[in-house]
């Protein structure tokens, strides 16, 4: 597969494990040049030389997130470092069961600012080396923004922002040939789904789950091939 991405430099928040690892991995194969920020350092490193020891290149930018300036920091860390924005996949955030009976308003407002906002400070801050580069914007998403869950309005709500902006992207940036998609996931065992699963009565046991047929099974994995 060529997606002729030789070289490009694209920026992957939470790109150090889960989902985000996944995609890195992906974009390095490809030849790209997959900038993974978050907020862990040991994590990330991890990540990075993952990836680089296999012979792939990657680089880096640790921030939290939740706070503007940092989010600055990093984009302007990978223009020193590169010149150049190819590509930018927002896809840090968390299901933290922010729920309508027993969250509370501060709880809510944490849940949007974890999930939802730094997308876009990272697309506000990247946007003038992506014009100059007519890159793309690659959002992640979750089934939950339209299906629901039951007990999770924060990130439910943050979601259904991640949409809404998606598609108010793609217009605003179009005489720019910025291209903007959102991916929705539904379950995905990722290290924080498995942490999720294990905290019911009866979580799901790996020796039957290991026995289920691939094509029976409906959760995806951070490498499930794309169909």
């Amino acid at each position: 597969m060529d997606l002729q991405l030789k070289d490009k430099v694209i920026i992957v928040t939470g790109g150090s494990k889960g989902i985000g690892f996944g995609i890195c991995n992906v974009l390095a194969e490809e030849g790209a040049i997959p900038v993974i920020v978050g907020r862990t350092k040991e994590h990330v490193l991890e990540a990075v030389n993952n990836i680089t020891k296999r012979g792939h290149k990657a680089f880096y930018a640790i921030a939290e997130l939740t706070d503007p300036n940092q989010c600055k920091k990093a984009i302007s860390r990978v223009l020193e470092k590169y010149g150049r924005i190819d590509g930018l996949v927002n896809n840090a955030g968390v299901n933290d069961n922010v729920s309508l009976e027993h969250g509370s308003y501060e709880d809510f407002n944490r849940s949007i600012n974890r999930n939802l906002t730094h997308y876009f400070c990272m697309a506000h801050y990247a946007l003038p080396a992506l014009k100059i580069s007519k890159g793309s914007i690659v959002n992640i998403g979750s089934k939950t923004s339209v299906t629901g869950q039951g007990g999770t309005s924060g990130y439910a709500a943050a979601n259904g922002g991640r949409n809404a902006l998606t598609r108010e992207w793609a217009v605003e940036l179009l005489p720019y040939s910025i291209r903007v998609n959102l991916v929705v996931i539904a379950e995905c065992f990722t290290p924080l789904y498995k942490r999720w699963i294990e905290k019911f009565p009866n979580p799901v046991n790996e020796k039957i789950w290991g026995e289920v047929p691939p094509v029976m099974r409906s959760v995806g994995s951070p490498v499930s091939p794309m169909m």
